[in-house]
């Protein structure tokens, strides 16, 4: 069988990306095209370097594991140690995915045309292999994580909220919500609910305390300077629940809202806070209430 270098370089490098961007769409991160080109790139040099060299430590577990931290650092640019070995680990559990649906492929296609070199597996019909390989694996990931996601357990139903309004920062304890799309109408802007009891510190309690009346049109108890300096931040946000029907909520656009997961923060700059003027519990087990943010 005739290998032609710049096939193979091509086929690891489309390989390698399609695998990095099914890594990103399965962590629901921002893919940044580019970046993961750049990794891809970096794999199939080596992928190159290891076929037409006789040296066998390209073969070595430890150097091919250290060439993935390398890629899922540049694709991905995680935060911390942590970040970066769950990354990797997601990294490898697709790339088995990917690998397993195109070992099975080549078997039933032309299994006698397979060739090992350097711990590395060809086939003339790799390039096809390839696309066929890459919609059975988005297929299997597709279905195996929405199977993991209705199964979703409570501690992943709740985050910490970290919000910065008017120079000052509040925190809370937020639930995630995946049927939650409150926007404010004319911007589109995501909202996150709060309870008005926690931003006390930051927005003056003339306003918290007489929302209704807002609401309705009513700011006379509402001294003049703090009606001047507040009644053009404030957003009227239109919502319905299983509770009421057609209700309305203030919201103030914040600084930046930092969500706290167990392993990583996430920044968000474009979002208001919409002012709840109950509690979200009878029990407290969360004040505030957000949806899915990728």
């Amino acid at each position: 069988m005739t290998i032609y270098i710049d096939v193979v370089f091509i086929e690891n490098l489309l390989m390698n990306y399609i695998i990095l961007f099914a890594t990103t769409v399965v962590l629901k991160l921002k893919t940044k095209h580019m970046r993961c080109l750049l990794a891809s790139l970096i794999g199939a040099i080596y992928t190159i370097l290891a076929y037409i060299s006789r040296l066998q430590i390209y073969s070595n577990f430890f150097l091919k594991l250290l060439l993935s931290f390398i890629m899922i650092y540049i694709a991905l640019n995680p935060k911390n140690i942590k970040q970066l070995f769950k990354y990797t680990l997601i990294f490898y559990l697709t790339s088995f995915v990917f690998g397993g649906a195109a070992f099975a492929l080549i078997y039933i296609v032309k299994p006698q045309e397979l060739l090992r070199n350097n711990g590395l597996i060809l086939n003339s019909n790799s390039l096809k292999i390839i696309f066929i390989s890459a919609i059975v694996a988005f297929m299997i990931i597709t279905i195996a994580f929405k199977i993991v996601k209705n199964k979703i357990s409570a501690k992943d139903m709740y985050c910490n909220i970290l919000v910065k309004l008017n120079d000052k920062e509040i925190e809370a304890k937020a639930m995630i919500d995946t049927g939650n799309f409150l926007k404010e109408p004319i911007t589109n802007t995501p909202v996150i609910v709060v309870e008005h009891t926690l931003l006390y510190d930051c927005i003056p309690k003339e306003i918290l305390n007489h929302l209704e009346n807002i609401l309705g049109g009513d700011f006379s108890e509402i001294p003049d300077k703090i009606r001047d300096e507040y009644v053009s931040r404030l957003k009227v946000i239109p919502f319905s629940s299983l509770g009421k029907q057609n209700g309305m909520l203030l919201g103030i656009k914040a600084e930046k809202v930092t969500i706290k997961n167990e392993d990583e923060e996430k920044d968000i700059n474009n979002v208001i806070i919409g002012i709840y003027n109950k509690s979200l519990t009878k029990r407290g087990e969360y004040r505030a209430l957000l949806g899915v943010y990728r």
